[in-house]
Formats: structure tokens, C-alpha cells, sequence
């Protein structure tokens, strides 16, 4: 994880150091924190940020099982609070109810699922088997969505079939699936288990195109089970768009690498939480929460951002595809 947290702290660090560390006739102060990725360590750092450092707005954390207390005590004392890349619905809204001052920049897991489709239908792929994990919400998540835009779209699920995170050897159920001959093999998992379940795929003669979303995003996923496969992710390096081309370019200057998906939705957080208290034109936290809230067709790198009611930005997603050994970007596609 230590790489997550780098690239989104060298993201935030760039966009200050580009706006000077000022917004309209204010000078920011910055106070950067680990939480190690520890459920109890983020609402420790968050509580100190918020009562002693007395923070007017927090861009965090990285991970969803960080964000979601931290959103919990940001909600507490009115701090506005914008996480780069915590996907998990819970972090904005608790049991059907909004915690209103915390926002994120990354889309939400169910929304994958649901462009996931839309790519599968606009391709003409019109039947689909899913394999998930029947202990991982992200997994569920993906799945439900995936299934009911699919088949509003007029597509067909042939089967759907569930497995452990401790299950190896899906052979049974990929010899059915085999003979229901789909257009499209849906794997909602990360890249490990799908490299797994490609390879046996392929063994038994399933001749379906893979797809599946940002959990693929790994240099250790088998490049030659899975080629030819589609995945959903938040961004690609490789967009041609030149808001994306440029970062790239800026990234690459400062920290000699190309930036991944974490440092490119941190350094959105941070000039979207920097666009609202420039709009808010105070740091009155309930007012930079209003402005956050209303922006709209806000230029970043990964899309033009508009919240939804959740505080979820609605957004594209990239489509990549699998070929010769390295990712691919092939298109975008709007919700």
C-alpha cells in the first residue's frame, strides 16, 4: 500500500506547488499525515488534524476502509472532506443517510459495472456468464450492476455463478459454462483470482471475451491468459485528451514515472476542493461544502466532474483492453 499512499501525496504536493499554495486571497497551509492504513490509526490522524492542527478541509484518505471513519468524524465537526480514491458507496452516505461535507473524485464500484455493460451492448455482445467473489462487496457490487444494465440493454445472462476467495479450481462451473457458448465472460475481481480463472477459461475451450473493471489494473496480472480482455478503470495514461497528456507530461517531470490512477484522481481532489473554496470565496467550511456540492462540468484530468446527490462525481470511465503484454487505452465511456 505504501505506493498508493506515495502517489497520492506526490499528486497533492504538485497541484499546490502549482497554484503556489494560494486560492484566491488565501494562502494554504498543508499538513500531511499517514494513517498506515489502519482503521483506528485514520480516525486518530483525522481527529488531531480536525481539534489541534484545526484543518479546514481534508483531501483523504486512500483506501475505503480509512475513508469511511474518517468521513465519520469529518461529518462530526463540519469539515469538508474530499477522498481521491476510496470507491466503497459507504463513504458518503451511511444507511440511506448523506454525511454532506464528504465528496470523492473517484467513480463509485456499482458505476463500473454499469459502463462495463454499456461497452459489452455498444460492442454487440449480447450474452454474458459472471464468476464473482460471494464474500466481496466490491465483487457483488459489480456484478448487480453489470446484470441489470446488461439486460436493460437487451442483453442475456446465461449464468451467474459465485465462489470463495479461498476457491482455486473452477472447473465445473467453466465446464457449463463452456457449453452455454457466451458472447462475454464478466469477472468482477482483482487481478490475481481473474488470472486464475482466465487461464482455466481458455483450457476449457471458453472462447468469450473477458471483461472487468479496475482490479485488472496490475503489472502482475497473466498478460497472456487475459489477452485480448477488457477492463474498466478510472483513467489511462494513454488517453489522447489533452488535459491527460499534459498531467502526464507534468508528473513525469517532477517524479520521473508516469503517474497511475491513485495520483491522477488525488491531484483531481485537490484542484476540485481548491475550485470550491475559491467559489465559496470564505473558509466558512459549510459554504465551501455549498460550492463543492453545486460544481458542475468542472474540468480534471479524469473528466469533467458534476456531483450527484451522493457527493459521487459523475464522470466517464476509460475502457483498457489487454494486448501484448501491457494495457491499451481503447475508449471512453460516459454513464
Amino acid at each position: 500500500m505504501k505506493t498508493f499512499g506515495e502517489s497520492v501525496k506526490n499528486a497533492f504536493v504538485l497541484a499546490m506547488e502549482e497554484r503556489d499554495y494560494k486560492v484566491g486571497n488565501f494562502k494554504i497551509e498543508t499538513v500531511i499525515a499517514d494513517d498506515r492504513n489502519q482503521a483506528t490509526e485514520a480516525v486518530n490522524v483525522a481527529t488531531k488534524l480536525i481539534t489541534q492542527d484545526k484543518v479546514n478541509a481534508i483531501v483523504g484518505s486512500v483506501t475505503s476502509k480509512c475513508t469511511i471513519p474518517i468521513s465519520e468524524v469529518a461529518q462530526q465537526y463540519g469539515v469538508p472532506m474530499i477522498s481521491p480514491t476510496a470507491t466503497n458507496p459507504k463513504v458518503t452516505v451511511d444507511k440511506g443517510k448523506r454525511k454532506d461535507y464528504v465528496f470523492r473524485a473517484c467513480f463509485i464500484d456499482p458505476f463500473q459495472g454499469t459502463v462495463g455493460a454499456k461497452f459489452a451492448l455498444e460492442k454487440g455482445w449480447k450474452t454474458a456468464a459472471i464468476l464473482f467473489d460471494q464474500g466481496n462487496d466490491y465483487t457483488i457490487g459489480l456484478k448487480d450492476y453489470f446484470t441489470e444494465a446488461f439486460t436493460k440493454g437487451g442483453g442475456k445472462i446465461l449464468a451467474t455463478e459465485a465462489y470463495t476467495d479461498k476457491d482455486t479450481d473452477f472447473s465445473a462451473v467453466l465446464t457449463n459454462i463452456a457449453k452455454l457458448n457466451p458472447d462475454v465472460l464478466y469477472l468482477p475481481d482483482y487481478y490475481q483470482k481473474v488470472s486464475l480463472i482466465g487461464k482455466q477459461a481458455r483450457e476449457k475451450g471458453i472462447k468469450a471475451v473477458f471483461l472487468g473493471g479496475d482490479g485488472w489494473d496490475s503489472a502482475e496480472i497473466d498478460w497472456e491468459a487475459m489477452d485480448g480482455g477488457y477492463f474498466t478503470n478510472h483513467y489511462s495514461s494513454d488517453d489522447p485528451r489533452p488535459e491527460v497528456q499534459e498531467w502526464v507530461k507534468k508528473y513525469e517531470a517532477k517524479y520521473g514515472a508516469k503517474p497511475d490512477a491513485l495520483a491522477t484522481l488525488a491531484y483531481d481532489a485537490t484542484i476540485i476542493l481548491l475550485k470550491a473554496i475559491e467559489d465559496a470565496g470564505t473558509n466558512d467550511q459549510a459554504k465551501i461544502r455549498d460550492a463543492m456540492a453545486n460544481i458542475a462540468d468542472f474540468q480534471t484530468v479524469s473528466g469533467k466532474i458534476t456531483f450527484d446527490k451522493d457527493g459521487n462525481p459523475v464522470k466517464s470511465a476509460a475502457i483498457l483492453q489487454i494486448k501484448d503484454k501491457k494495457q491499451v487505452f481503447v475508449t471512453s465511456v460516459a454513464p
